[in-house]
């Protein structure tokens, strides 16, 4: 207790979770309850309540979605990609074990069928049972076909111009991780082969915060510039996370009358928004004024971009920590 008879902070509650930010950096917060723990073939995994931000996914001791916010992660990352490609029938998505990602595409009435590929069964299954509020059912879909398995294994094996949308929901490049190795120039090239006319990719490109923004943002937006002409990076503030969080789609073509995506005028989204997706209310983050904000990067941010010269391969992998 302190001279004043209120508990301090640290004496509130009996048990906390602590997360490492980076190598300065942790973030604190109230631990109410462990629903699952465990680790799979590939990793250690978590399912906790915390007390501000409700049931989360935690992999490896990295908090990946909550209860509170994760709708602004998986609507930045799923609609303004759908949005961008010609009526979206075949979606692909790599990892996004949550099925969230999963749910936010199946609201576009576009499509006929979403693929999920994840390594991880275990995860899989365990967030069915545990995190039903993040997925909603889209496992059920009849549209969704989820396979289990190596998400480059399942896209080489793939035909030619096969999707419309490759959707890249993955765990950030740490040394360890069997999923490092898709942030690679090869494996972009790969995936442009993969989808069909009018196509667009998105990968979600790690922490992209002043502190945080060069560690893996900046090379993923360079090595994708070597690959694919309209390159577009954004990113928008994940409170779970404590940091921003960034994001970079790219279009197969440079389909001239598709707008600037950082200059598009709000009205435009909210009309493709209205026009795709069955109840439009439904979204919590995402509208036109949104995505001009999420685009819209600080100048030192945009500066780190530009300056940005080293490309993720094969021979030079770049971690995160």
């Amino acid at each position: 207790m302190n001279g004043t008879n209120k508990p301090t902070f640290l004496s509130m509650h009996n048990k906390w979770f602590i997360e490492r930010c980076d190598e300065n950096f942790f973030a604190v917060s109230s631990l109410t309850g462990l629903e699952y723990t465990g680790t799979t073939k590939f990793q250690k995994m978590d399912v906790v309540t915390l007390g501000s931000f409700g049931r989360c996914l935690v992999l490896d001791d990295e908090t990946q979605s909550s209860e509170l916010d994760e709708m602004i992660y998986h609507e930045s990352l799923v609609h303004p990609a759908m949005l961008m490609a010609t009526n979206p029938e075949r979606v692909l998505i790599a990892g996004g074990g949550e099925g969230a990602t999963l749910r936010e595409v199946l609201r576009h009435k576009s499509v006929k069928e979403a693929v999920m590929v994840d390594i991880d069964g275990e995860c899989v299954e365990q967030c069915k049972k545990h995190l039903p509020q993040h997925h909603a059912g889209a496992f059920d879909d009849p549209r969704t076909t989820l396979i289990i398995d190596d998400a480059n294994k399942i896209i080489q094996e793939s035909d030619n111009e096969s999707f419309d949308v490759i959707i890249l929901d993955l765990a950030d490049p740490v040394e360890g991780n069997p999923c490092f190795q898709l942030y690679a120039k090869s494996f972009y090239e790969m995936c442009k082969q993969k989808l069909r006319k009018g196509g667009v990719l998105v990968t979600q490109s790690g922490p992209a915060g002043l502190v945080t923004f060069r560690n893996v943002f900046t090379p993923i937006h360079n090595t994708l510039k070597q690959v694919f002409k309209r390159v577009s990076p954004y990113s928008t503030y994940v409170p779970s996370f404590i940091d921003n969080y960034g994001f970079t789609v790219v279009l197969k073509e440079d389909d001239s009358n598709l707008p600037d995506l950082t200059a598009v005028d709000p009205q435009w989204i909210d009309e493709r928004i209205n026009e795709s997706i069955s109840d439009p209310s439904i979204l919590k983050h995402y509208d036109g004024i949104s995505h001009r904000r999420m685009f819209n990067l600080p100048k030192q941010i945009r500066d780190g971009l530009s300056d940005e010269k080293r490309v993720i391969s094969k021979d030079n992998f770049i971690f995160m920590h």
